[in-house]
């Protein structure tokens, strides 16, 4: 059971669990709001998974700063009724956080057990709706991944793309923030190489982080995606994150270590210059 299943990883997970035969019920938000307790514990019922994912969040970063009560109710509660669901029923929860629980002051990349420390409120919830996960269901999974894009939906790729078709001369982009993009198509099939191994071996359950290997800035990665796409492309100027100012304050650094969830999974995540590449070759 896939909730969320209208965004980026959502979408990619139903459609490759479906292309692995599996039997998939996924939700899209106007099918299932998360924030409802009876309605996810009415479908978790109705369905009896093994697993339900949660891919269901509030993202937009910024609004999330003057709609702090919008972005708990579906990061904190809506993760929590998930979880309980999951729980009342014996399945398992893969819980999909983010990169936003940290404050960006390390100097390497963060490992699962990392004290966290969000800068902002979408930070803030998501990590409150790890806690709820963890508090309501033993049988969890929690992926904190980063940077995340994909063929579809919002996301800096195809904002990079649609400056370039727009005939934009030039782009200014952020060059001090540094992390690791990550194609939702890869989460999408780590997690579900996971809800197998959860399924069976329930003492897998804990805390793990997944993204693409390799770390970039927001500057490089666009030149990266100019660079695969070919042709004309706008003059990319690098700024600094004070040049750009934002509602919300993003962490300097979030590279996430993925050497756990290698370790247990089997799992080995590509270099995110080949996914975006995938990635790219889809959209032509």
């Amino acid at each position: 059971m896939v909730t969320g299943a209208g965004g980026m990883t959502g979408s990619e997970l139903a459609r490759q669990a479906r292309s692995r035969n599996w039997t998939c019920a996924s939700f899209e938000r106007a099918d299932l709001d998360i924030s409802d307790y009876n309605a996810v514990d009415d479908a978790a019922r109705a369905v009896a998974p093994d697993v339900i994912v949660n891919a269901a969040a509030y993202t937009a970063v910024d609004t999330a700063e003057a709609e702090r009560d919008a972005a708990m109710r579906v990061n904190r509660d809506g993760a929590a009724n998930v979880a309980r669901a999951a729980s009342r029923i014996g399945a398992a929860i893969i819980h999909i956080s983010s990169d936003y629980v940290f404050d960006g002051t390390s100097s390497r990349p963060y490992l699962p057990d990392d004290p966290i420390n969000p800068l902002g409120v979408y930070g803030e919830s998501k990590a409150e709706g790890e806690r709820s996960v963890r508090n309501e269901c033993a049988a969890h999974l929690i992926v904190r991944t980063s940077w995340v894009y994909s063929h579809r939906g919002r996301n800096f790729v195809l904002a990079m793309l649609r400056a370039g078709e727009e005939g934009r001369q030039e782009v200014r982009v952020v060059t001090d923030q540094r992390g690791s993009p990550t194609s939702a198509r890869d989460v999408a099939a780590a997690l579900l190489d996971a809800a197998e191994t959860v399924r069976d071996n329930p003492e897998s359950a804990g805390t793990y982080h997944f993204s693409n290997s390799g770390i970039t800035s927001w500057f490089e990665f666009a030149a990266a995606i100019f660079e695969f796409r070919g042709g004309d492309s706008p003059r990319l100027v690098p700024i600094s994150t004070s040049e750009y100012p934002t509602r919300a304050r993003r962490p300097q650094y979030s590279a996430l270590d993925t050497t756990s969830f290698e370790r247990t999974f089997k799992v080995t995540p590509r270099p995110w210059q080949d996914a975006l590449r995938d990635t790219l070759a889809g959209l032509r």
